[in-house]
């Protein structure tokens, strides 16, 4: 069944990047577009605020979407700035809920989340590698920001739409099973880790800190 889960995760995640990509090459400042690309985010935040009655998220669920409504409703504001927007902030985000643990005292999220996974406290060199990772992660969500303002400023917006929707994505999947990959290769010992059960150590981690 997580293996099920997962296929039409991946599958979903497919139509909705290609439908993505559609609306906001082809029509960019459509009421549906903007419903496309920021209803999702803002449906996540109240579910995630309802779940724990976490009164700051649903609170910052309805500001930002009562912002874009008045935004986008102003008229002779270039949409495109808010998805640009929405991108970045999205990785700013989840780049700096890795770079965080990275100080001093603090045990990165990586290895958290390892120990999670795994039930119990990892070797010296297995921490060491975990934080490494943890390094990695918040690199790929700070090059993606970079490049997507790049494109942004410098490639038709066709190109920039496409590497939102569909390269992102695919880049964090590729992200994924590449360090996979690598760590059965560096550290054999290290049990693999579905990434059904990664995104689980992930929501209990996220549960955790809101608790």
């Amino acid at each position: 069944m997580p293996g099920f889960g997962l296929v039409a995760a991946g599958l979903g995640l497919a139509a909705y990047s290609a439908l993505s990509w559609w609306l906001m090459a082809h029509a960019p400042g459509h009421a549906w577009t903007v419903l496309a690309l920021f209803g999702p985010l803002l449906a996540g935040l109240a579910i995630a605020g309802l779940q724990r009655r976490h009164t700051p998220t649903l609170l910052a669920c309805a500001l930002l979407g009562a912002l874009l409504l008045w935004v986008w409703r102003r008229g002779g504001v270039d949409v495109n700035r808010l998805y640009v927007l929405q991108h970045a902030a999205i990785h700013a985000l989840l780049g700096w809920s890795f770079a965080i643990t990275l100080r001093k005292g603090a045990d990165p999220l990586v290895t958290l989340l390892a120990e999670r996974v795994h039930g119990r406290p990892l070797e010296p060199a297995l921490r060491a590698y975990t934080r490494r990772v943890t390094v990695g992660w918040s690199l790929f969500f700070a090059v993606m920001i970079i490049a997507s303002l790049l494109l942004y400023a410098l490639a038709p917006w066709t190109w920039w739409s496409f590497f939102c929707t569909v390269l992102t994505p695919m880049a964090a999947v590729l992200a994924f099973v590449g360090e996979a990959l690598w760590r059965r290769r560096r550290h054999p010992e290290f049990e693999p880790v579905s990434m059904h059960s990664a995104m689980r150590a992930w929501r209990e981690h996220g549960q955790q800190g809101q608790a």
